[in-house]
């Protein structure tokens, strides 16, 4: 899941790294990815977690287990860097609401649609990454780290009913996945509620632990306004001159 999410961080291709990551680091360059400038050609990389992802999953298949249960196909949508992964057991019977063909399309909005709810939250995190991917990370990895702890147990347990119903057990599972998948795509809803909020007119809202802080009398603390880095101020006025320069102002 890790690899998925890579974009290349910590090598010469990093891609938070130079200008065209912005003022806040986004590591991805939109389309196309090659361009030319006085006659030379020049190009993006193009790392593996990209923006235009549909989905991505990872399969794990543990031939110890009954076929049923032994098969999951760990499924996200949208960029896989900002992706829940989710798991679907290979023996269920129903496909989750978030997932099903049918519920919205490329060119039709659905806010029970996993597609859409995950685009929703990575185009917003798109416009002060350094700042909201935190926020997005932190809801991804406590739905990822529950995942990983309740898998176990559902195994065994599924594996316990397997052995006197298997239909019985294929239920379990069904209502397992489809339940944790559906709430999952609730769970992002609240998130991007909570981005728009937080982020809204380029402040930032102070808050602690999800909940936003107020004064005495009832109003919200006064928001930070961290502006631009350094770095690309400086850059602004090597490339525009005098052209913000103040009136009067220091020479």
């Amino acid at each position: 899941m890790g690899m998925m999410r890579d974009h290349f961080e910590g090598t010469e291709l990093d891609m938070t790294k130079d200008i065209g990551a912005g003022p806040f680091e986004l590591p991805y360059r939109w389309r196309g990815l090659t361009w030319e400038v006085d006659s030379v050609q020049y190009c993006n990389e193009r790392a593996i977690s990209t923006q235009q992802t549909g989905f991505s999953f990872v399969t794990q298949s543990r031939n110890w287990l009954p076929d049923p249960i032994g098969g999951i196909l760990w499924f996200g949508v949208d960029d896989a860097s900002s992706t829940v992964y989710t798991p679907m057991y290979c023996g269920i019977t129903e496909i989750p609401e978030c997932f099903k063909v049918g519920n919205g399309d490329i060119l039709t909005y659905s806010e029970t649609a996993a597609f859409w709810v995950f685009n929703l939250v990575t185009n917003l995190t798109y416009l002060r990454y350094n700042y909201m991917i935190k926020d997005v990370e932190k809801v991804q990895k406590n739905l990822e780290d529950k995942f990983v702890s309740y898998v176990p147990l559902i195994d065994k347990a599924a594996e316990t009913l397997y052995k006197t119903d298997k239909n019985q057990a294929i239920k379990f599972l069904t209502e397992y996945s489809v339940n944790e998948a559906n709430n999952m795509t609730q769970t992002w809803k609240e998130l991007s509620q909570f981005l728009i909020v937080k982020y809204i007119d380029g402040n930032i809202k102070v808050e602690k632990d999800g909940e936003f802080l107020r004064t005495k009398d009832g109003m919200p603390v006064s928001p930070n306004q961290p502006g631009y880095p350094e770095w690309w101020r400086k850059a602004l006025v090597k490339s525009t001159g005098d052209h913000f320069k103040m009136i009067g102002g220091r020479h």
